[in-house]
């Protein structure tokens, strides 16, 4: 997960993000009491809005309490836990520990590999619990990696790749909702990997790392063609989303889905306008 599914603060009510704060710091929580500090080192944003889309759609029971941590340590901040940030926790894990291993296979990243064996306990105890899932994803993050690899350029078939994982994760029962969220799933999850593609295009070029927009990027209209394709994969899946029947916290997934998943990719392209018209001065 790389921390793109976010909300707009600036547009939510406060009460709105209030609520969103205390599911975030219940699976900081969560992930701390099942996995210590590793696991709690691991927590993101995207995770959040994966509690709050299948709690809005399942409605269980919530735990509700106070909290104090390092990052706030003087005031108790209010603390939101369901059954949904147990499974979300247990889904942190397995993506965090087999991006690590990845990335020690891939590019012997000694650090990741040092935190995986942190991980590694946990990562036991998750796949146990969710045995099937966690072999369709780490058979798709494998293929991912074997087409990285092999310099695959078709984006979509990357991005797919990408998708695919997210639709297990989007997951939570064999039900009749299972199709519309696996759809959600699917087409979130090509933004996040179309995304994470465009934020680190720069980098990847400048280090030979691969990127499946590593020949497009320096051409003339390649920020437009990103949007597109962004707009098109963020569509579809606001078009399942609007087939759920979702009322709590409605809002909030709203504000993410139409508003806040844009916030880095408006960041990053200011970012690279603004580097582009000083190359461009330096080189007058």
């Amino acid at each position: 997960m790389f921390g793109y599914v976010v909300v707009n603060k600036p547009e939510m009510k406060v009460k709105d993000f209030d609520l969103y704060r205390s599911y975030y710091c219940g699976l900081c929580r969560e992930l701390r009491e099942k996995y210590g500090i590793a696991g709690q080192i691991s927590l993101n944003y995207d995770m959040t809005f994966v509690i709050l889309l299948l709690s809005g759609l399942y409605e269980p029971p919530v735990k509700k309490g106070t909290t104090r941590c390092i990052v706030h340590p003087v005031m108790k901040q209010v603390v939101r836990k369901n059954e949904i940030t147990e499974y979300a926790a247990d889904m942190n894990l397995l993506l965090t520990y087999y991006k690590c291993m990845d990335d020690w296979a891939d590019e012997k990243k000694i650090l990741r590999l040092i935190y995986a064996k942190f991980l590694e306990k946990g990562d036991k105890k998750a796949e146990t619990a969710y045995f099937e899932k966690s072999q369709k994803i780490l058979s798709l993050l494998k293929q991912l990696s074997e087409w990285e690899k092999a310099g695959e350029k078709d984006i979509d078939r990357m991005s797919g790749c990408f998708g695919r994982i997210m639709e297990e994760i989007f997951v939570y029962r064999k039900d009749n909702w299972e199709p519309v969220l696996r759809r959600m799933g699917f087409y979130l999850g090509k933004f996040i990997y179309l995304l994470d593609a465009y934020d680190d295009v720069e980098k990847d070029a400048e280090t030979g790392n691969y990127n499946p927009f590593s020949e497009e990027y320096i051409m003339e209209g390649f920020e437009e063609h990103v949007r597109q394709l962004l707009l098109m994969m963020l569509s579809e899946a606001c078009r399942e989303f609007e087939k759920l029947p979702i009322i709590r916290y409605a809002d909030i997934l709203r504000n993410i889905l139409y508003s806040g998943v844009w916030s880095r990719f408006q960041a990053v392209s200011v970012k690279r306008r603004e580097e582009q018209e000083k190359n461009h001065v330096r080189s007058i």
